[in-house]
């Protein structure tokens, strides 16, 4: 059992080693690929005018816009899922899968993991 620990105690003593080795870039970008773990099978629905104009299913994750120089994020979040074009909320074999991009200043949204 004291093998499994010191094991375990180097692993992690390793993993903070190499993280504090890496540049600054590939930690936010180690951070990034945490946070935008959403899960397997998620929604967006889009909304204009308070009428849903967009439904995408089967999502795994969302990302947010970062340029690989800059230090700020952009204003707009982007993915791939397939684009639900009857809102039934599956996919049906017509439908397919597609990157997407929407802004944080022109659309109302609504994403979340399909029960």
């Amino acid at each position: 059992m004291n093998k499994i620990k010191t094991i375990l105690a180097m692993l992690i003593l390793l993993s903070f080693a190499l993280l504090a080795g890496c540049t600054q870039e590939a930690q936010n970008k180690f951070g990034r690929s945490i946070q935008n773990w959403t899960g397997v099978n998620g929604v967006l629905e889009v909304y204009s005018g308070g009428k849903l104009v967009r439904k995408f299913v089967k999502i795994d994750k969302l990302s947010t816009a970062t340029g690989t120089s800059e230090k700020y994020e952009r204003p707009y979040r982007f993915g791939y899922g397939v684009l639900d074009a009857n809102f039934n909320g599956i996919k049906d074999p017509d439908e397919k899968k597609v990157y997407f991009e929407f802004s944080d200043y022109s659309t109302n949204y609504v994403f979340y993991e399909n029960p």
